[in-house]
């Protein structure tokens, strides 16, 4: 039986082509592959909870091999129309991997690991499949961000220090990384944040991608379409910053939390 609920499809919550972002939307997408791209240089990677497949062809011109994998039928024939035969596409569930004993060198797993019922689960299937020295890369929002607005779908979000604790352990050797900080320097950039926090303590902020959108509209004006394949300089790239692990992070420092983690 499925670890991840029947019922639910994730394409309505989920960043897809043609759907309008902003600026800072897009650094997010693009800094999360740029990012991994380093790690994936002539590697095995298998791409879990890939969605529409958004970063698969950025980090197939890279990588040796790629496989992209999603538990959304919907989310696939997507990429499937975009990829066609450049890029193996396979539906899956993230807490048990189709894959035999390693069999990759990189496993990503990018704003996903919230809707996992089981991440313990998720990362033992990880230490299966890769081949060492193997490696992790997870990227998801911040709990501890103020202006957080948690998912309908979700099941557990994470802060930086839970994060590292749950990989470290599964047997993983851990960096923790911020990005985006949440400071609001402009009295624009205030006010946003009190009518963020406000549509999200009255329940207005829309549950769906499409939804959001129109606010976005209202609050940021025009939107900038997210293509269907991240490429080289889409958007400004921003600086990833390693968390102390030996003291408390500031919980309201970063909107974004990305994860190293090396096979011990």
């Amino acid at each position: 039986m499925s670890s991840i609920s029947a019922v639910n499809d994730y394409a309505d919550v989920t960043e897809v082509p043609g759907l309008g972002a902003t600026r800072e939307q897009l650094s997010m997408l693009y800094t999360r592959y740029k990012w991994a791209v380093e790690f994936c240089e002539g590697k095995d990677v298998l791409e879990v909870a890939c969605g529409a497949g958004l970063g698969l062809g950025y980090l197939a011109a890279r990588a040796r091999r790629i496989v992209g994998g999603d538990y959304t039928e919907r989310l696939l024939r997507m990429a499937r129309e975009h990829y066609r035969s450049r890029v193996p596409l396979v539906r899956l569930d993230a807490h048990m991997l189709p894959f035999r004993d390693r069999a990759f060198d990189v496993v990503i797993l990018y704003e996903a690991i919230y809707y996992l019922t089981d991440p313990g689960r998720f990362l033992a299937e990880c230490r299966r499949v890769l081949r060492e020295p193997g490696i992790v890369l997870i990227c998801t929002v911040n709990r501890e961000w103020p202006d957080f607005n948690p998912s309908h779908l979700s099941t557990r979000y994470f802060a930086a220090r839970e994060l590292s604790d749950l990989l470290r352990q599964h047997g993983f050797d851990v960096k923790i990384y911020g990005a985006f900080p949440a400071l609001k320097e402009s009295a624009r950039g205030h006010i946003l944040s009190l009518l963020r926090r406000t549509a999200i303590a009255l329940h207005l902020i829309p549950r769906t991608m499409k939804g959001k959108t129109v606010l976005k509209r209202l609050f940021y004006g025009k939107l900038t379409p997210i293509p269907p394949e991240v490429v080289d300089e889409m958007a400004p790239l921003e600086p990833l910053v390693l968390l102390p692990a030996d003291t408390p992070v500031p919980i309201k420092s970063y909107k974004v939390l990305y994860a190293l983690a090396r096979l011990r």
